[in-house]
């Protein structure tokens, strides 16, 4: 079993499927560079250069509503997601944009739903995300999300808080996003030191915010199971009003 390595970013696995596509390979799987293979694996690394132009070209030829499905299959947890896209990619020289409608393939139904799942994390996670004030003014929230969504949620975020500093921690992927009021850079958690004292103003703000919450509550119309509806267990961890309750 051929199994092709790349350097675990998504430049690096459209540049390794473009080699492939060029040669006319067909893998019998794709793997980042954290995959050690099992007793009949063949793992293949050749040498990718990591070439941005390579997004460009894609997108040019499959046009940018399709470059984002996949965009976001490679966002996903799924295990087989590059061999996923692989094969999705394959068939859009064959079907071109007729291939969503094609949902007959695995290929296809498979990348509509993962994609479909990371969007709507990545949804939620722009009204879920808490940020607190730390000493220093710079704006901290933490997210555990399932899916890697770090990136288009910091996209969101340079957007709504352009003119802030601020940083949002991924404490699933040990990742930090970090935005200077220009550009946002992510990194690993390790390279960075956060000093998580609070601010006084936002201390003051938690306890106001806290005392308002349990004001405005009816204690005789408290339903769980409608809250949860709406606000799932999963986001609890960073809602200073829920403290104690999980």
């Amino acid at each position: 079993m051929n199994v092709y390595i790349y350097n675990d970013s998504f430049i690096s696995l459209l540049n390794l499927i473009k080699i492939l596509f060029k040669n006319k390979v067909k893998p019998d799987n794709i793997k980042n560079s954290d995959y050690t293979g099992d007793l009949f694996a063949n793992l293949i690394k050749l040498d990718i250069q990591e070439d941005s132009k390579v997004i460009s070209e894609f997108i040019k030829y499959f046009n940018h509503y399709h470059f984002n499905l996949i965009y976001y299959v490679f966002l996903s947890k799924e295990e087989n997601k590059e061999l996923i896209i692989y094969y999705f990619l394959l068939n859009y020289f064959k079907y071109h944009e007729n291939l969503t409608r094609m949902r007959n393939l695995k290929c296809v139904s498979e990348v509509l739903r993962i994609s479909k799942k990371v969007k709507n994390e990545a949804h939620k996670m722009k009204g879920f995300t808490r940020f607190k004030e730390l000493k220093n003014n710079v704006l901290y929230a933490e997210i555990n999300p399932d899916n890697d969504i770090l990136f288009p949620l910091s996209i969101h975020f340079k957007r709504r808080l352009s003119s802030e500093y601020w940083l949002i921690k991924d404490v699933n992927h040990h990742l930090i996003s970090i935005y200077d009021q220009k550009e946002f850079y992510i990194v690993k958690e390790d390279d960075v030191k956060i000093d998580e004292i609070l601010s006084t103003k936002e201390e003051l703000f938690k306890d106001l915010w806290c005392a308002f919450y349990k004001t405005v509550g009816i204690k005789e119309r408290k339903n769980d199971r409608c809250r949860m509806n709406f606000m799932p267990k999963k986001y609890w961890n960073y809602l200073c009003e829920v403290e104690g309750e999980l």
